[in-house]
């Protein structure tokens, strides 16, 4: 157990004052004064972005999967050859300069696709501006990472005429994710806080079950634990697992097993989880099973994802390591700059 002391000493750069007002960021977003897009129909909409960019991107998926919309979840260089001109390109760079996310605007331009852009200045809004393509400037807060809600609730305000989600659904997971600070913010350094009791029960690499609409938290998951905790983690879709992944527990290993679970998944997701636990007691493998608020697929995801970020940042105080710098992705960053050119050559 630590207290805000060490948790001030280690978190010197301050991510967690703006997990402390999440809840605020997301209101203030969704309530912003960004003008929305056109109310049009849209049959096809792929979302291009990496990181936590990208990871926006699978939210959208998995709100839109139960709807008659197409949508394609992007995450690299190239827009697959289903996109044409009749497709809408949301296009995420919370920073503005990601190499990737500007290869796929390119892309998009060069397809005469439907765009919509948001970022937080950079390469990406001078394009935008050469290109007379609809941008949307989102404040970064912090950092790409702790941006998070700032981003998606923004976009699910610009958005709001082509992603069916009623304002009630996101006026729920706003209300729950406040609910959920009063738990786990910086203020609640208690054993009874559940980020705190996540982080303690951590000791080794976390293998991430999860079912398929709740994917989205598990990838988001295993990024804050690699980023901020500095640790490795994998993650594993439930019932895929049972067919492949399930037989490396057969030998004692390093890793644990965390099993994300919705309050109201399918019923034979219930049933693999009883059968996966009953297989984990019998190996005498020690297993964390964390589940979902009751609500709609928005609140189920972004709670989630609130507590488990927070549960990464505990971690790195409790690994006596600062949860902002990520040394390896600026050397990577720095390596591509030096060919930026190529990258942010128009034509």
């Amino acid at each position: 157990m630590f207290d805000l002391a060490s948790l001030e000493k280690f978190d010197s750069q301050g991510m967690h004052k703006v997990y402390d007002i999440w809840p605020k960021i997301a209101k203030d977003s969704y309530f912003s004064n960004l003008p929305q897009i056109k109310d049009e129909k849209c049959p096809h909409i792929v979302f291009a972005g990496m990181g936590g960019s990208g990871a926006i991107g699978d939210i959208f998926s998995a709100i839109l999967s139960k709807t008659s919309t197409h949508v394609t979840v992007v995450k690299g260089y190239h827009l697959p050859k289903t996109v044409s001109s009749d497709s809408v390109v949301v296009v995420t760079s919370i920073s503005g300069n990601t190499v990737e996310t500007i290869s796929m605007l390119k892309n998009a331009i060069r397809i005469n696709s439907k765009i919509i852009v948001f970022s937080d200045g950079g390469m990406i809004r001078d394009i935008c501006l050469e290109k007379n393509i609809p941008h949307r400037n989102i404040k970064k807060h912090h950092s790409p990472r702790t941006s998070f809600t700032s981003f998606l609730y923004a976009m699910l305000h610009v958005l709001k005429p082509i992603i069916p989600i009623e304002e009630k659904d996101v006026l729920e997971s706003i209300k729950k994710l406040e609910d959920m600070s009063e738990k786990i913010n910086s203020k609640k350094i208690s054993k009874e806080n559940p980020a705190i009791q996540i982080s303690g029960w951590i000791n080794n690499s976390p293998v991430i079950y999860y079912p398929w609409g709740l994917e989205p938290v598990a990838i988001r998951f295993k990024n804050s634990l690699q980023e901020n905790s500095k640790i490795q983690a994998v993650t594993e879709d439930v019932i895929e697992s049972c067919h492949n992944g399930i037989v490396t527990w057969d030998k004692q290993n390093n890793f644990q097993p965390i099993l994300i679970r919705g309050q109201d998944d399918y019923e034979k997701t219930k049933e693999r989880w009883e059968i996966l636990k009953e297989f984990f007691e019998i190996k005498k493998i020690d297993y964390k099973e964390i589940a979902s608020e009751e609500g709609n697929i928005l609140t189920k995801i972004i709670c989630l994802i609130y507590l488990l970020d927070y549960a990464s940042i505990y971690l790195a105080v409790k690994l006596e390591i600062d949860p902002t710098p990520v040394n390896a992705i600026e050397y990577i960053k720095k390596k591509l700059f030096k060919k930026r050119p190529t990258y942010f050559k128009l034509n």
